[in-house]
């Protein structure tokens, strides 16, 4: 397999948590989404994503793009370990904390926007932000128990993490969402989320290196 990825993004960083976690070597094509006026708008790039954004997934003979579309064909592909409960309702939860984030977030401070907001965009990024985290922090009340959904790792929590990582990056108060933040912690101190860190990426610059 090969990913292209940046090390940054946080939909990237879902793919390769998925891939550390179901133990699947792959090779990485650095996509910088700042130089050169963005690499993921070269002609390169758009003929293996026509949405010019990374992730993309050359595996078995097909091109995937989209995180969540990525990991769903990771997880029918290598079923262990489980990304999606068997549980039908722990399930539902987890596509629907999953969904919270990569749709009701994630998309409204993504590069592309912050680009339009101008002076506004930490502002923004930090209402956003903070919207859906206390939201999602009611959610996780009802449905954590180490992790997400219960105490195995889920989809949600590899869509958790990266969005936390951009909360401290907006400088959210993350003391407002405690839930959200131990949950974060805990799943730091797994393997597959350290190796997949935006601080241990091969075009990670030097200063942010770990």
């Amino acid at each position: 397999p090969i990913l292209y990825s940046y090390f940054q993004s946080s939909c990237s960083w879902r793919v390769r948590i998925a891939l550390a976690l179901k133990g699947i070597s792959y090779d990485l094509v650095p996509v910088n989404l700042l130089k050169d006026g963005g690499q993921q708008f070269s002609a390169e790039f758009k003929a293996v994503n026509p949405m010019q954004q990374v992730p993309a997934l050359k595996i078995d003979g097909i091109v995937l793009s989209q995180s969540l579309a990525i990991i769903h064909y990771l997880e029918d592909t290598h079923p262990n370990p489980r990304l999606l409960p068997q549980d039908l309702k722990k399930r539902a939860q987890v596509r629907m904390i999953a969904d919270h984030i990569v749709s009701g977030i994630q998309p409204l401070q993504n590069l592309g926007i912050l680009k339009q907001m101008g002076e506004k965009k930490m502002d923004w990024a930090q209402n956003c932000i903070a919207s859906g985290f206390q939201a999602l922090e009611q959610t996780l009340q009802h449905t954590a128990g180490r992790y997400c959904v219960g105490d195995d790792v889920s989809m949600a929590d590899l869509c958790l993490v990266p969005q936390v990582f951009n909360a401290e990056r907006f400088k959210v108060d993350m003391s407002l969402y405690p839930t959200i933040t131990r949950i974060n912690k805990a799943l730091l101190e797994l393997e597959a989320f350290k190796v997949s860190h935006p601080s241990r990426q091969p075009d990670t610059p030097a200063e942010l290196r770990a």
